[in-house]
């Protein structure tokens, strides 16, 4: 089956779980473009001042704020990263390419907004959302000890042959852990998750919008097959 280049992919599911991994392979694979909203995240925080914002609907939300909020574990304000994602979605539509998302939506807020604008663009059929599980024991112990690379923010899996890397293997950057991945505070995300990402599931649901599971523990390779055989590819 071949998929329709203006397809949508949406990826869910804890941290630690695979989502931005599982994403880039489905944007290669499938010829879609990855939105990924920790790097749109970390593009749009990349060196704020005191006193920077971005107005969204009337309302000023300070980056600086903003950006201790997702370094201390907490959801950053839907409203904003929501005109950060609608924003990006309709940039990426004008190419007549489809998306791949993973991370979004994070939160109910979030997802009536950016639901309504993917199945005006897109087309409800051309929607699919995969939820990747993983308890909580794997997660915190995936994100205590994962890098991720200073060039192009791409995630490195820890396994023995790559625990002592301290540069990219693919561009050769200085590799980092980021200031969230730490056990204390993947917890609180990890609650964070539950209170506030969860809910969004039901509203997928009542949005007629087809949603599978699929177990994140395994391999990344062995969780992509799944997910391929969950679409029909």
């Amino acid at each position: 089956m071949k998929l329709s280049k203006e397809k949508v992919i949406i990826i869910l599911g804890p941290p630690g779980s695979g989502k931005g991994t599982q994403a880039e392979l489905l944007a290669d694979r499938l010829g879609l473009f990855h939105l990924e909203t920790s790097k749109l995240i970390e593009v749009n925080l990349k060196n704020v001042k005191k006193g920077d914002f971005v107005k969204v609907g009337g309302k000023k939300y300070f980056l600086l704020q903003e950006k201790k909020a997702r370094e201390s574990g907490g959801l950053m304000s839907p409203s904003l990263i929501s005109f950060w994602i609608k924003d990006k979605v309709q940039e990426v539509k004008k190419t007549g390419k489809g998306i791949v998302l993973s991370g979004s939506p994070r939160t109910l807020s979030e997802g009536k907004e950016l639901i309504p604008l993917l199945k005006k663009l897109y087309g409800v059929q051309e929607i699919k959302i995969i939820l990747l599980t993983l308890n909580a024991k794997d997660s915190i112990w995936r994100n205590s000890h994962r890098k991720t690379c200073q060039l192009f923010r791409h995630p490195i899996l820890f396994d023995k042959e790559t625990k002592n890397l301290t540069k990219c293997p693919f561009d050769g950057s200085k590799l980092f852990s980021r200031k969230d991945d730490n056990p204390k505070v993947i917890k609180f995300r990890l609650e964070e998750y539950k209170e506030k990402t969860l809910p969004v599931l039901d509203y997928l649901k009542k949005a007629n919008l087809k949603l599978a599971k699929v177990n994140g523990a395994p391999p990344p390779a062995a969780v992509f097959q799944d997910i391929l055989k969950t679409l029909k590819l």
